[in-house]
């Protein structure tokens, strides 16, 4: 097959990474963008490899039974909801067979009966933060393109995958709850009215960065304008008129940004008006009353807070703690999970990476009224040592959410020597779970899988995994 030829008559058979359909022709692998299981399609080749083609969906000659509209209009250019013209039911399907397939496969592992995957509640508005960026030329469709004389406005929405400088406009957007698109609006409105220059992402050059707002579940509304230098009557005029217009903000935030990048991790956020934090609230596992989690600008915060619940009650089912035993709580961010398992449990050690989380989970247990957790900062490969156990106690349960990279090889191996009784392993990316099971699994055996839907309508699923101490 060369680049630009046409297949016809190719039967789409299922779900590949990044949002991606996979088909086969004379044995060869096809990655189509644009295809859902059972599809025959019409596609054209966009890149040749040794061992798979790359193409592009141009006709649908006989659709799937398991396609359904995409209720996007910015379907096919936002790289957010890739998996929206497929049921949802299909959806989860394929986001459990995704877990099966990478511990099995890349795992080796033999896997005791997996649970059927947890769906979310709200399979569209179920994120509580987004990040919106100016553009001072938006990204323009072919047809635009065509137009005499050439369209060059500004725009706020989101980068085009995988292309740094390309941002479209989003109009409607179906991630997040009211008030978040009348926000994102009256910005762009507000903005243009007032002839604020916005950042040209290829010169460096422009004032107005990014928008990014926040939600909770309690109603709080958090907005935080970044912005390339000091300009305070800009900067007001934007964050007057969003305040004076939704009430529903109660933390209005601005940072000045000069460098190249629109990380905010190292700079300073200004409180503008209002509280420099939104407020979280979740119920506790037993049902007797809600734990709540402060959330500023820089903390985090599982971005699904609806299914977030599910997914620790779950974590907590599987930890079967009884009241008595010591439990580390690994990368444990702002403390959510430590907070949560904290009163069925003797003690909680938290330990994170990221200095600023640990004061936000030290915040989070005094807010609550937790007085057996502590935590601790610093690289987790270090930190989890032997002289560390000894210092602060055993572990009898291990509860453990690292990142997308999974855990340290010396993680996986201190785990091992302190021989807590059960180990409880969240993960966002089933395949460095299944890399880092394999060694665990030398002396732990497997005892339940639990695949979780956090973010429907995309391939991204999370995964639970109680492993048990073989010699119990």
């Amino acid at each position: 097959m060369k680049k630009g030829e046409t297949i016809e008559n190719l039967t789409v058979s299922g779900l590949a990474a990044e949002g991606k359909s996979i088909a086969r022709i004379n044995g060869q692998v096809i990655f189509l963008t644009g295809g859902a299981p059972g599809d025959v399609v019409t596609a054209e080749v966009t890149k040749v490899r040794s061992s798979f083609l790359e193409a592009r969906v141009c006709a649908i000659t006989q659709p799937s039974p398991h396609r359904t509209t995409p209720f996007c209009e910015h379907f096919g250019i936002c790289g957010g909801c890739s998996w929206q013209h497929i049921a949802y039911t299909t959806q989860l399907h394929y986001k459990q067979t995704q877990v099966v397939d990478n511990l099995e496969r890349l795992g080796g592992l033999t896997l005791p009966t997996v649970e059927p995957i947890l769906p979310a509640a709200n399979i569209t508005h179920y994120r509580n933060r987004l990040d919106f960026t100016f553009t001072a030329r938006r990204w323009l469709t072919s047809d635009e393109l065509s137009l005499e004389p050439k369209i060059n406005e500004p725009g706020l929405g989101f980068h085009i995958p995988r292309q740094y400088d390309k941002v479209f406009d989003v109009r409607t957007c179906y991630l997040q709850a009211d008030p978040s698109n009348a926000i994102r609006l009256t910005a762009h409105r507000v903005a243009q009215q007032h002839g604020i220059p916005y950042f040209d992402l290829r010169k460096q050059v422009g004032f107005l960065r990014t928008l990014t707002i926040r939600t909770a579940s309690t109603g709080d509304v958090m907005i935080i304008l970044q912005v390339t230098y000091d300009r305070m009557d800009w900067i007001e005029i934007i964050l007057s008129a969003l305040v004076s217009e939704y009430p529903a903000i109660t933390s209005a935030n601005y940072i000045i940004n000069g460098k190249r990048n629109d990380s905010f991790a190292d700079l300073d956020v200004i409180c503008w008006r209002g509280n420099p934090y939104i407020t979280e609230r979740m119920q506790r596992p037993t049902g007797d009353g809600d734990l709540h989690f402060r959330v500023g600008p820089k903390s985090f915060y599982q971005t699904n807070s609806r299914q977030a619940e599910a997914l620790y009650r779950r974590t907590w089912e599987f930890a079967r703690l009884s009241g008595d035993e010591r439990v580390y709580d690994l990368y444990t961010g702002a403390g959510t999970i430590a907070c949560f398992v904290a009163g069925q449990a003797r003690a909680v050690i938290g330990l994170e990476y990221v200095a600023a989380a640990v004061l936000d989970a030290q915040a989070n247990a005094a807010l609550n009224g937790i007085t057996n957790a502590t935590f601790f900062a610093g690289d987790m490969k270090d930190l989890l040592s032997t002289s560390f156990i000894q210092d602060h106690g055993h572990p009898d349960v291990v509860i453990t959410d690292p990142p997308r990279a999974g855990m340290h090889e010396d993680v996986c191996k201190t785990l091992l020597a302190a021989r807590p009784k059960r180990i409880v392993y969240v993960s966002c990316n089933a395949a460095t779970q299944a890399r880092d099971l394999q060694i665990l699994t030398t002396a732990y055996s497997l005892e339940q899988v639990q695949p979780v839907d956090m973010f429907p309508q995309t391939m991204h699923v999370e995964n639970i995994v109680l492993l048990e101490r073989g010699d119990q």
